[in-house]
């Protein structure tokens, strides 16, 4: 389970946007912070569009935690740049930002089943106004 999260964020951190899907089972569910959970593959490739539309975000200072066979959470930094205004939210300037997150999986036949992400959303606020 381990491998598979690090290989989750090294994909995200690369870009390889196609390489974090292939690591989703197609009904992965996606716990949206602050928002409702989406289900599905291409619900997930979606949302990957509008973040990479809106922000540049690297992962670090990566730690994770695991569980029962087919869990793990991992704590990190988020180190971003609000690059295009996102609905509902300040606009955007180019402003830098760097915030804790929280994480937590589901797994399935060495699949990602549910990705649940958790920051302080008034801490980014704070960064970005």
């Amino acid at each position: 389970m381990k491998s598979l999260i690090e290989n989750y964020y090294a994909a995200f951190n690369s870009g390889d946007r196609e390489a974090l899907l292939e690591l989703l089972a197609e009904d992965v569910v996606h716990e949206v912070n602050e928002g409702l959970a989406e289900t599905g593959k291409e619900a997930f490739r979606a949302f990957l569009e509008r973040m990479d539309r809106c922000y540049r975000e690297t992962v670090e200072e990566l730690e994770i935690f695991t569980g029962p066979e087919n869990r793990a959470a991992a704590e990190f930094y988020i180190r971003g740049e609000y690059l295009a205004t996102d609905t509902g939210l300040p606009e955007a300037k180019g402003q830098a930002y760097r915030l804790r997150v929280g994480a937590f999986f589901d797994a399935r036949l060495g699949k990602i089943t549910r990705v649940t992400n958790y920051y302080n959303l008034r801490t980014w606020l704070a960064q970005v106004s």
